[in-house]
């Protein structure tokens, strides 16, 4: 267990932060998880690649995460029936009370988390968008700090709707994609 220290700057949340243990990362495919075909030089979703190349790479003694695959493909081609499964599958991990972070391709998160915001009556616990520009199989990937970022803001946040990118954390709804910059930004 660990120690509880008086802390008068953080209060009432250095309690919820040390008791937040868990979190579920739903993978959705996306950039993030993008593979290199080599017969066919394609960079395409198969399997999701999130244990392998970001959360095997971590060290988080203190976390406990729980991966669901429920969706494996760019986000352009994602359907209402996609958005609709993404939706009943937070709904159902909500309901356990832990912080959950969602991989997704960027060209259509903000769309996806606006979705959920509008899906969703009241939120629980705190539901954090991610992806990346470039795919985590690429060592210049950003798909590891996006990760690494989200699974800290999951931690220390307050129940709602955000996309997590590039060292910010957005409030859904008003993030948007800025593809020449090629990052999120307040919309």
């Amino acid at each position: 267990m660990a120690k509880m220290y008086n802390c008068p700057i953080i209060g009432e949340k250095m309690e919820r932060i040390v008791n937040r243990r868990e979190v579920v990362l739903i993978t959705t495919g996306g950039t993030i998880e993008k593979t290199y075909d080599e017969s066919s030089g394609a960079l395409s979703n198969r399997d999701s690649i999130l244990k392998k190349f970001i959360v095997d790479k971590l060290r988080l003694p203190h976390t406990d995460i729980r991966i669901f695959n429920i969706i494996n493909k760019d986000s352009l081609n994602f359907t209402d029936y996609d958005r609709s499964l993404m939706a009943k599958t937070l709904s159902l991990q909500a309901e356990r009370g832990i912080p959950i972070i969602v991989l997704h391709g960027t060209d259509t998160m903000a769309k996806s988390a606006e979705y959920i915001y509008k899906t969703f009556k009241s939120v629980n616990v705190p539901i954090i968008f991610t992806g990346a520009m470039k795919p985590t199989a690429f060592m210049d990937s950003d798909g590891l700090q996006n990760v690494t970022e989200a699974l800290m803001a999951a931690k220390i946040v307050e129940p709602g709707i955000y996309i997590s990118f590039h060292g910010r954390l957005f409030s859904v709804p008003g993030a948007r994609k800025n593809i020449q910059k090629k990052t999120f930004e307040e919309c």
